[in-house]
């Protein structure tokens, strides 16, 4: 029916979030005082949680600068703290373009409130509790008609929903309401990809109530939690997004930064290729191995950081061996030893590098002849 930030937290906490651990996270915001309540709603007859946040305060108005110091000084997890800046970056990239001005001073008015920082920051710690494999997001209704804001009368969908949600699918309503607001359809582009409901063993499901009751359709978001099938589980497949993007005009040092930022940021893996451009330039191509949930944070590096001026981006499966780590004895002393298997069947063996490194340092010998004894040990106790 659409998204807001209080109804996607409202859905998973329906799904079962614990709303306590939920709230314990947020109140690290550097605020004197959080109020929400947690309760329930019916919506054409069907029941649902809502979210609401009850604050009074009297600034209104900060910038996306300064939302940014506020999280970042937080005693917030990193993860937390990267996932809430970006769902804020692509608000305030949207805003920017429609008023003309940087994103760094744009003017956060309704969105700059507190109980919108909080649902912002919600959704990036309800994500971090849940730590889903992937987020799946039908296509968004926007709703009609028009909206009374400090701006004046402006269309419904609002400008800056339009513009996060640029390349992603939405669906007709002639309800004459914001059904997807700016936070929703940021929260949702930062997480998820858009597309029918995945293969899967539905395991639970929650509804998130809207503050609206609408006569034609129940205003609820609902959040559906499954699983993929066994075999896929053993056999560690994964669904990950590759982003590529061709560069000829970037310096050696910016790319070595870039790649820095990117793995720092959790990017998966991250290369770069040699190849040969237009004009025959030598370039490079810089290939990025991310989760989905990553892909809007991965975008925003790669686009701040590199000269690229367009990026690619196509979904992969990527299949994982179960990995485990075993301490041999040698006579260089204890190494680890990494051990991947499949079907229970080791089919890997690798011994740990650094500490083969710290190990042939300490004993005056070679690097190989301290790898090949952790690896004759390794066959001895795991064969």
């Amino acid at each position: 029916m659409g998204i807001s930030g209080d109804m996607f937290l409202a859905s998973l906490i329906d799904l079962g979030l614990d709303h306590r651990a939920l709230l314990k996270e947020i109140r690290k915001l550097p605020v004197d005082r959080i109020d929400v309540e947690v309760g329930k709603e019916s919506r054409h007859s069907i029941a649902g949680t809502t979210f609401r946040v009850r604050l009074h305060e009297a600034r209104h108005h900060r910038t996306f600068r300064d939302i940014r110091r506020m999280i970042s000084g937080s005693a917030l997890k990193p993860g937390v703290k990267r996932l809430s800046i970006e769902i804020f970056r692509l608000i305030a990239e949207a805003e920017g373009k429609m008023h003309g001005v940087p994103a760094d001073k744009v003017h956060f008015h309704e969105i700059g409130a507190m109980d919108s920082i909080i649902d912002i920051v919600g959704a990036a710690i309800a994500i971090d509790i849940l730590k889903p494999g992937k987020v799946v997001c039908s296509p968004l209704p926007l709703g009609s008609g028009w909206a009374d804001t400090m701006h004046g009368r402006i269309p419904i969908p609002a400008p800056a929903t339009v513009e996060i949600l640029k390349g992603a699918p939405v669906a007709a309503s002639t309800i004459p309401f914001e059904l997807t607001t700016p936070t929703g359809a940021a929260i949702m582009k930062a997480i998820a990809s858009f597309g029918a409901m995945p293969s899967m063993t539905i395991e639970k499901t929650g509804y998130g109530a809207g503050k609206k009751d609408f006569r034609e359709s129940a205003n609820l978001a609902r959040a559906i939690l499954g699983a993929v099938d066994d075999k896929a589980k053993d056999e560690g497949v994964e669904e990950l997004l590759v982003l590529e993007t061709n560069i000829d005009d970037m310096s050696a040092q910016v790319a070595g930064y870039l790649m820095d930022r990117l793995l720092s940021a959790g990017a998966l893996d991250a290369y770069f290729t040699p190849v040969q451009m237009k004009k025959s330039r030598p370039g490079v191509l810089l290939t990025v191995l991310t989760r989905p949930s990553d892909r809007e944070a991965m975008l925003g590096l790669i686009f701040e950081e590199s000269t690229s001026i367009g990026v690619r981006v196509y979904p992969v499966e990527r299949h994982c061996l179960e990995r485990k780590i075993v301490k041999v004895r040698t006579p260089f002393g204890n190494i680890p030893v990494k051990v991947s298997f499949r079907a229970g069947k080791a089919v890997n063996v690798q011994p740990e590098y650094e500490d083969c490194r710290a190990a042939a340092q300490k004993r005056g010998v070679a690097l190989k002849t301290v790898m090949a004894a952790a690896l004759a040990a390794s066959m001895k106790k795991i064969i």
